[in-house]
């Protein structure tokens, strides 16, 4: 019998061929730095995806954090899924995308070379599934590797040297989303075959948003933005407060490679997996808001928590990820684990978040002109969590629980 069942550790191994870091040590080297250890861009990407596609980062679902490759993961999930998206507000909350995430296929690829989908996981086949999706207003997403298998034990077919034919394929079902991960690569330059899969993509016609799952190591914030619309910028997210924290940590300093249609990708969220509390998951979907992440949601709707759709659908939090002038947040401050964001927006106003890193509570404080806004006579000060107003003269300061964020909407106001 098949293997059907892998533990996340296995999961995230990503055994390459030729030397190529397995994934366990590549989480480890890519997140173990301190903030000021992190990377130093050393010029921002000018090019942008020719598609005209993912001009805000995408949000959606992904199924991986939650089931892996566990037999939960079929036809009758992603259905429930994208039934929630409507029945729980998501979709107008601006969620889009239902993706599936690798143990879709089978092991090999039939006589004539081409994908054949789990006939017990999608008895119905793919595009059956992402017609359902499209009728529901949502756009679907699918996965392969660029390699010879992709990342699972078993090692699913992978599209290296099949560019063309899976892209054709993808576009037959109506695939509206390739994310494109690394295993497996055989050595082969990455930029090389990045670029073929683009080029694959952009030859069927059909506008698929491209997500480049290269996990960092090639730096592709520096090559990528003419060919997908997010490259992943660390290896995988775990759901643990340390995990997030260091990818947080080696995604800050990318902030001069994002903005519209090339978005730096720290993963997706872990909000609602258990392993977090509710405070630190609102920390979590906070920072990534602000950091321009694609958003896509890593838990089981289907038997999530009320609080966890309330920090879902927060959508004060996901207009400042949504901002259509597409800047990610800078760091003011991070002393002793007290960081201070500052996101520029459309029309003017700043997204500030404060942030307690560290386990007791801290007071934070900033100014409404550090954080690049102009000398006023006062300031408008909207708490996006607590969902209310206050004015200031000019000084921001809050005391901020352990592992919490505080964030603000901060609008000039006007003289009389």
């Amino acid at each position: 019998m098949r293997q059907l069942l892998r533990s996340p550790a296995t999961r995230r191994r990503r055994t390459a061929a030729l030397g190529t870091l397995s994934a366990a040590l590549l989480c480890v080297v890519a997140t173990a730095a301190p903030a000021s250890a992190a990377r130093t861009p050393a010029a921002p990407a000018t090019g942008k995806a020719a598609d005209g596609l993912a001009a805000t980062p995408p949000m959606g679902f992904n199924n991986w954090n939650s089931t892996h490759c566990g037999l939960g993961f079929n036809e009758k999930m992603v259905k429930e899924i994208a039934d929630l998206f409507i029945d729980k507000g998501l979709k107008d909350a601006g969620y889009t995308y239902v993706n599936l995430d690798d143990c879709w296929a089978m092991p090999t690829r039939d006589p004539k070379g081409q994908l054949v989908p789990d006939p017990v996981r999608f008895p119905h086949g793919i595009k059956a599934v992402a017609d359902y999706v499209h009728a529901k207003g949502l756009k679907f997403g699918i996965y392969t590797s660029a390699g010879t298998r992709t990342c699972s034990d078993i090692g699913f077919p992978g599209a290296l040297g099949h560019e063309e034919s899976d892209a054709r394929q993808f576009a037959d079902w109506g695939v509206d989303y390739l994310k494109y991960d690394n295993c497996n690569n055989q050595g082969v330059d990455a930029r090389q075959r990045y670029t073929a899969m683009r080029d694959a993509l952009r030859a069927t016609g059909r506008p698929i948003t491209y997500s480049i799952c290269e996990w960092g190591e090639n730096k592709p914030w520096e090559w990528a933005a003419g060919l997908g619309q997010s490259w992943r910028t660390t290896g995988d997210i775990s759901d643990s407060w340390s995990s997030m924290l260091d990818i947080l940590k080696k995604n800050l300093p990318l902030a001069p490679y994002a903005g519209p249609g090339h978005w730096n990708d720290p993963d997706m969220l872990e909000v609602g997996n258990g392993g977090m509390t509710d405070t630190e998951y609102r920390s979590h979907f906070t920072l990534w808001a602000m950091m321009a992440a694609p958003l896509l949601i890593g838990t089981d709707l289907r038997t999530a928590s009320p609080q966890t759709y309330d920090i879902l659908r927060n959508e004060d939090v996901i207009a400042l990820d949504q901002d259509p002038l597409g800047r990610q947040a800078t760091v003011l401050d991070s002393a002793d684990g007290r960081w201070t964001l500052v996101k520029k927006l459309a029309g003017g106003d700043r997204a500030v978040a404060l942030f307690n890193e560290s386990d007791g509570e801290q007071r934070i404080t900033t100014s409404a002109t550090a954080a690049g806004l102009p000398e006023a006579p006062g300031y408008r000060l909207r708490d996006l969590w607590q969902h209310t107003e206050r004015h200031t003269g000019g000084e921001i300061t809050v005391t901020v629980p352990a592992h919490a964020a505080v964030v603000y909407r901060v609008t000039p106001e006007k003289g009389a």
